[in-house]
């Protein structure tokens, strides 16, 4: 019988590129309704993680499953993707933005959508070149969000945004998922949003070095998730 209970499935995975090694035999499991941080250093492997979880990469070895299927076009409708920088055109619009992924998404809610934009504080007849780094980061926070997914995976989703835009985007984060969902962050930026992770991975050139339940650790190791992170990768980098 296959388990419901886990939404994602990432087996002995490695991804090359030319001779490098961006990641060697990476597993992992992902139950449903957990939010995981996926932290390392510029580098780490994290965005090649990400970008083959959502069938954008295609892993040299191992496979990754989605709800009980492998990735591939039968994960499309499964996986939410925001990556680590604007792919919108600057000519869009707010509105032009959600016409654009109601198109493409059949799983896309323009309700949701709406709703999310009030909650942004964005207008729909707001210009995308008009828009602040914060306020397109929130933009397209709310279209991956507006997706009816079972895994959302965001990549640097506070890099370069102001505290203010930071807190107003971690708790939409928080709020936008069910508990049937998942959601996969990767992040550098730990202090800042640590306790919203139920399971955090480590992860450092292309190999996880260290992964369990946030409060788990932070019992036994004695620290905070922010501190831990600086301890593995603090003399290094």
């Amino acid at each position: 019988m296959k388990d419901t209970s886990v939404i994602l499935e990432v087996r002995n995975v490695s991804k090359y590129y030319g001779a490098k090694k961006a990641l060697a035999d990476v597993s992992l499991n992902l139950p449903k309704g957990k939010i995981l941080g996926l932290m390392g250093p510029n580098g780490s492997g994290k965005t090649t993680l990400i970008k083959t979880i959502a069938n954008l990469l295609s892993p040299n070895d191992g496979e990754i499953v989605v709800c009980g299927k492998k990735v591939g076009f039968a994960t499309k409708s499964l996986v939410s993707f925001l990556p680590d920088r604007n792919i919108l055109p600057a000519w869009m619009k707010a509105k032009d933005a959600i016409d654009f992924y109601a198109d493409y998404f059949a799983d896309f809610d323009r309700n949701k959508a709406s709703h999310m934009l009030n909650l942004m504080k964005l207008k729909p007849e707001q210009k995308v070149t008009a828009m602040s780094k914060g306020m397109v980061e929130k933009l397209n926070l709310t279209l991956c969000f507006s997706r009816n997914a079972k895994l959302f995976l965001l990549d640097e989703p506070l890099g370069g945004v102001d505290p203010v835009a930071r807190e107003r985007i971690v708790s939409t984060i928080v709020q936008s998922y069910s508990e049937d969902s998942s959601i996969i962050v990767s992040t550098h930026l730990v202090h800042d949003i640590e306790n919203m992770f139920d399971s955090v991975c480590f992860i450092d050139e292309g190999s996880i070095i260290l992964t369990g339940e946030a409060e788990q650790l932070r019992i036994e190791r004695g620290m905070s998730i922010d501190q831990l992170y600086i301890k593995i990768f603090g003399e290094k980098y």
